[in-house]
């Protein structure tokens, strides 16, 4: 079998450094690049596209969950194993949504996720048993209506410009930073605001934290 080429994804380089260091180590596996954040994770992926990217769920600029959903609407061979710190719901579920192939904890042993990398580029799927759990669970106690809370009303891009306000940039930044003129961005966030009958920033902001958008931990 020709070698696994690995992105790596993580806003903690000593992780990106830990899982480089143990994955080279491991025959027919490459890591082929890594990222710090969802936004440089999907070029990435565009540019090289990799067999496998090991998915951080909470990043700055673009989260897990969003990244994942761009990257397989536009590179629809990768396969995406999220490794995250967080078992609720609304990530596993959300990153499961989006396209993920796999769903790790941190506190796994690497044997676990070489198992999981070599399933998933085989076409398998891979969830950790803690997860499988909260999977089960999941789909057992959902309610009908949407999957996640009423995130799933936000389209994508008002997801992107949520993450960024909530993560304290000013209108004119993140005009900037999506190539977009402000009159875009703050009708963007009058939306928002519309669609979830808030009234404020720090509204927006809590409810970007409560449906995982933005991590609370530093």
């Amino acid at each position: 079998m020709s070698t696994i080429r690995v992105l790596l994804a993580d806003d903690h380089k000593i992780i990106r450094d830990g899982l480089k260091t143990l994955i080279e180590k491991e025959a027919g596996m490459e890591v082929i690049a890594e990222a710090e954040n969802g936004r440089k994770t999907v070029r990435l992926v565009q540019k090289l596209h990799p067999n496998v990217v090991i998915m951080d769920v909470s990043m700055p600029d673009m989260n897990g969950i969003d990244a994942t959903r761009k990257i397989l609407e536009e590179t629809p061979g990768v396969r995406v194993i999220a490794l995250s710190m967080h078992s609720d719901r609304r990530y596993v579920l959300g990153m499961l949504e989006a396209g993920a192939s796999g769903y790790l904890l941190k506190d796994c042993a690497f044997e676990e996720l070489a198992t999981a990398i070599r399933n998933v580029a085989g076409g398998n799927t891979y969830l950790s048993p803690r997860i499988a759990e909260v999977v089960v669970k999941g789909y057992l106690d959902k309610a009908p209506g949407p999957s996640h809370g009423s995130g799933a009303v936000l389209t994508p891009r008002e997801r992107e410009v949520l993450q960024l306000l909530a993560e304290g940039m000013a209108a004119k930044e993140i005009a900037s930073h999506l190539n977009v003129s402000v009159k875009t961005v703050e009708t963007h966030r009058r939306n928002m605001m519309e669609k979830l009958n808030m009234r404020g920033i720090a509204e927006l902001t809590k409810y970007a934290v409560r449906e995982g958008l933005v991590s609370i931990e530093g």
